[in-house]
């Protein structure tokens, strides 16, 4: 059975066939992204390949297949050209390359990486990398994100990024100069 958008178009008729191909599309969508959820876990084990900087890291899973892009959820790290990117990259890259970590998947980000709680050895890397001054907790929406409090002792302690007078968020850092590439 053809479908018929004649009883839908008065007038002509390709305004409705547009609609109708938008909705099925976004159906076909929709009904996409639970198989895509389904077919990787949220909680696994793997080990650190890359650190591409402060915040994102590449990690190979331990049950096999390629290495997956993997943003710590919860902190916001200096970009690479900002003021402490560098050393951000750096500390990361000490404490977690060639180790296994435990990555819990919370959501994906607008770039296909998947947002993440990490932990080696049970200890949060997010958490260790706000402690230590190598990044922001993550505010969204007037809320001061997970980190706040261990935020408020690494400035209070002068630790990293915090021991620079007026040290720029990277969301404020890319609005005034563009991204670094």
């Amino acid at each position: 059975m053809r479908w018929q958008m004649k009883a839908c178009r008065p007038g002509g008729g390709w305004a409705a066939r547009w609609a109708g191909g938008l909705v099925l599309l976004t159906g076909l969508a929709v009904s996409a992204v639970p198989a895509q959820a389904a077919a990787e876990p949220l909680d696994w084990h793997g080990t650190v390949v890359h650190v591409t900087d402060g915040d994102t890291l590449w990690v190979r899973p331990q049950r096999g297949g390629a290495p997956r892009a993997i943003r710590v959820d919860g902190i916001d790290a200096p970009e690479l050209c900002q003021l402490h990117g560098q050393t951000a990259r750096s500390a990361l890259v000490g404490r977690v390359l060639g180790q296994v970590v435990q990555v819990r998947v919370r959501r994906h980000d607008d770039y296909g990486r998947a947002l993440a709680r990490v932990r080696i050895q049970g200890r949060d890397v997010g958490g260790w990398l706000v402690r230590e001054g190598h990044a922001w907790s993550y505010r969204y929406r007037g809320h001061p994100g997970p980190y706040a409090a261990l935020e408020r002792a690494a400035r209070a302690q002068r630790r990293g990024l915090f021991s620079v007078p007026g040290a720029q968020r990277p969301r404020d850092f890319r609005r005034r100069h563009g991204a670094c590439h």
